[in-house]
């Protein structure tokens, strides 16, 4: 018999329940007894859904408050020693300081989990770091599993991997210094997990899938020969890429299985896999954990066929990765078209996917045989749909040329052009673009949207809310406004329910981080933008003021990454048609005065392939489609990007080369050192690194950012630099936002007052050098 598992499952909750709970417990409405009893009761919820679908063991430690790194670390009792807290009786207060901040200290650094729109919270490693034991969560979790009557399955990220995710801020010259105290510390959890009776224990080492270099690799067998010693049996995953040059490894390794993704590294062969050596467990990820597209049944059984009379009882059925990437339950979306809804899955309907196929596997596809036709349908449903495919859109992807892709000046010319038209103040200051997010906002969208306001109200709400938004900026001094958002829902959820070829969920929610949820859309066929999405509301928000209003977009390739993409034809394809529609957005906001738009590419380095091999095409292809929507416009119309939490030193050449006037990117929690690589690559135009984090309810004092603004001062010229919060402020309350723009504006402003002190002090210097 086959054994059936998944990596993880959604912890949010189906209807964002540990969200609600997070941010009552932040605001002070609820205590920790109550958070820790609505998460009890969703734990319980999800074993269940394993359970009731078939599967044989039922995923436990997949469950985290804020970020199963984060949670790692607090299970180990290695959180920061700045903030001065007893990881040993670490509480849920502080441990959500340690991801949000406090006043004494700024939150964790935060970034994506490999090529995901997951953010995980950074380990800091130095010499102070010690793994001493912390939070016994882990284990009353298992304890829970056991007295409800489940068989858990451990997942813990593995050592290697966490270790390789951090970074180290002092007193260390490798991570792996910290590794000797780091197993012994796992080791303690294996034996403590044995001794409550736990059989299996899945360790994730998704570094697997990274251009590990040669110290971590030989570090994986003495490693696991350490921990293996007196430990429950050990399932080795990796996932998200390609492994085959580690099957060796893999093979050598003493532990009791391994998992493969089979999505991602589609191109291991039926031989390869059916030749595993024994004893080792294979446990294949057929269903993919990333996407919601329904799986193909009849062609993953083909490949599972001959794996499993090979291997029998050693073949194992399971889903890529973790299902913690895609919504919780498709039944849930009555209002959907039936057509597009037959060819999805989500979490619950990819667990009795894997159900299915273990099944054919040990009984017969006869067994299974309504489930196959099914599945078959649907295959040839989505193939053979009208509504797929567009010949004007296929039409103009064909007409691309060149100068397509190309403004029509260099960025020297243009700059001049634009401040001569703009006549902004040295270190201009501006936002990212949302503004908060008040509940009135949100009920008013939702009113409109379940047409209990007409389109005249609603018209009249949301313009009220920009001027509202547009008077503050004013009062609070800034130089480039925006008009913040307020019809917004999503950054991309927003645009692609404008666009053809996009569909849309009621509650396809996956969290993105911490109590912070997405709902992405999803691509099924070819995209076009039918009329004009934001021009209107930028227009009227010009109309406003006198200063110049940013018009705000979200870019091609976030647009693609924040979106469950269709699988039919190469993204690059899908991300062209999304540049053109913007490239018309771009055009008709130029032609209704908008001189500067600012174009999102938050997702840009989260695109990047884990293979370093892999990085030239899609970089190309990346830098290509943010120039195609960018490049239609006069010199003297400013083109703006953002990106964030991410690490951007690797690929600076190309974000050069997608050649934006101005870009912005998250730097505070990093303390600037993002800005390292720009300095020593001497990146070209304008930049404004995020001066405080937006993600912290903490607001900073202006000496705080006036001294980030002179750290970027050192490696950014003065007449290039501006001014801005790391990302959009939808997530604040308007209190902390005031607050934290007004120390903003004043720190900018002593700061131009610094500049004009040095050009003085230069002037003076000059002047007594001259010959008499």
């Amino acid at each position: 018999m086959s054994l059936a598992h998944i990596p993880g499952y959604p912890r949010i909750g189906a209807h964002r329940e540990l969200k609600f709970a997070l941010e009552s417990f932040w605001r002070g409405d609820s205590n920790e007894q109550q958070l820790q009893e609505l998460a009890a009761s969703l734990r319980l919820r999800h074993w269940q859904s394993q359970a009731d679908a078939g599967l044989d063991l039922v995923t436990v430690g997949d469950f985290a408050y804020y970020d199963h790194v984060l949670q790692t670390l607090a299970l180990l009792g290695a959180i920061p020693e700045r903030f001065g807290f007893d990881p040993a009786s670490l509480n849920l207060q502080q441990y959500s300081e340690l991801a949000r901040g406090n006043n004494q200290q700024f939150a964790m650094e935060m970034t994506k989990w490999f090529d995901t729109n997951y953010h995980y919270l950074v380990p800091e490693w130095s010499q102070h770091t010690r793994f001493d034991g912390g939070t016994d969560w882990l284990f009353d979790e298992v304890s829970q599993a056991q007295a409800a009557g489940f068989q858990p399955k451990i997942v813990l990220l593995g050592p290697l991997s966490l270790l390789a995710l951090g970074k180290v801020k002092s007193g260390l010259s490798h991570a792996l210094e910290l590794l000797p105290p780091l197993l012994s510390a796992y080791q303690g959890i294996l034996q403590r997990l044995q001794q409550q009776g736990v059989t299996w224990v899945q360790i994730d080492e998704p570094v697997l899938s990274l251009d590990l270099d040669a110290a971590y690799l030989a570090q994986f067998l003495p490693c696991y020969q350490a921990l293996s010693l007196h430990a429950p049996k050990i399932l080795l995953a990796s996932y998200f890429g390609d492994v085959s040059q580690h099957l060796d490894l893999l093979q050598s390794l003493p532990v009791a299985g391994v998992h493969l993704d089979l999505v991602r590294g589609a191109h291991l062969t039926t031989d390869v896999l059916a030749n595993w050596p024994a004893p080792q467990v294979l446990s294949l990820g057929v269903v993919d954990g990333r996407n919601i597209w329904r799986t193909d049944l009849r062609r993953a059984l083909h490949k599972l066929q001959p794996v499993h009379a090979a291997l029998g009882e050693r073949c194992w059925i399971s889903s890529s990765c973790s299902l913690l990437h895609v919504p919780v339950d498709l039944d849930s979306e009555t209002r959907l078209d039936s057509e597009l809804k037959n060819w999805l899955a989500f979490a619950n309907q990819k667990i009795t996917e894997i159900q299915t196929l273990r099944l054919a596997l040990d009984q017969g596809e006869a067994a299974v045989a309504a489930q196959l036709a099914a599945s078959d349908q649907a295959v040839q449903s989505r193939q053979n749909s009208k509504r797929i495919h567009n010949p004007l859109v296929q039409k103009r992807l064909q007409a691309i040329a060149a100068k397509d892709t190309q403004r029509h000046s260099g960025f020297s010319e243009r700059i001049r052009a634009q401040q001569e038209k703009w006549q902004l103040p040295l270190f201009p200051t501006t936002t990212i673009g949302s503004f908060p997010q008040t509940p009135a906002i949100r009920q008013t969208r939702a009113a409109y949207k379940r047409a209990e306001i007409s389109h005249l109200d609603y018209l009249e709400k949301m313009r009220a809310e920009i001027s509202l938004v547009v008077s503050k900026q004013e009062e609070l001094g800034l130089d480039v406004l925006v008009h913040g958002e307020p019809e917004r829902n999503d950054m991309v959820e927003y645009f692609g329910e404008q666009l053809w070829g996009y569909g849309f969920t009621d509650f396809g929610w996956v969290q993105s981080y911490g109590s912070r949820c997405v709902k992405p859309p999803f691509i099924y066929g070819d995209v076009y933008r039918p009329e004009a999405m934001t021009v209107s509301w930028s227009a009227y928000a010009q109309s406003l003021t006198d200063k110049p209003m940013k018009g705000m977009l979200t870019g091609p390739v976030t647009m693609l990454q924040w979106s469950f993409v269709r699988d039919d034809q190469p993204r690059e394809v899908t991300a062209r048609q999304i540049a053109l529609a913007l490239r018309d957005e771009v055009c008709d906001l130029e032609q209704a005065g908008i001189g500067m738009i600012q174009i999102d590419e938050p997702a840009f380095r989260e695109g990047l392939p884990l293979r370093q091999q892999d990085w030239a095409h899609y970089l190309d292809w990346a830098v290509q489609a943010f120039q195609l929507c960018a490049a239609g416009v006069r010199d003297t119309t400013q083109i703006h990007t953002h990106m964030c939490y991410s690490e951007f030193n690797d690929i600076l050449p190309w974000i050069a080369a997608m050649d934006a006037d101005v870009i912005t990117i998250e730097t505070s929690r990093s303390d600037m050192e993002l800005l390292d690589g720009f300095s020593s690559f001497s990146y070209p135009n304008d930049i404004g690194p995020g001066v405080y984090d937006i993600h912290s309810p903490r607001v900073p004092k202006p000496e705080e950012i006036a001294r980030l603004l002179g750290k970027a001062r050192s490696v950014i010229p003065d007449a290039r630099l501006w001014v801005n919060p790391d990302c959009g402020l939808k997530t604040r309350q308007w209190q902390e936002t005031e607050l934290a723009l007004a120390n903003m504006v004043a720190a900018a402003r002593q700061l131009r007052l610094l500049a004009e002190q040095d050009q003085q002090a230069s002037a003076t210097v000059d002047a007594v050098a001259q010959p008499v």
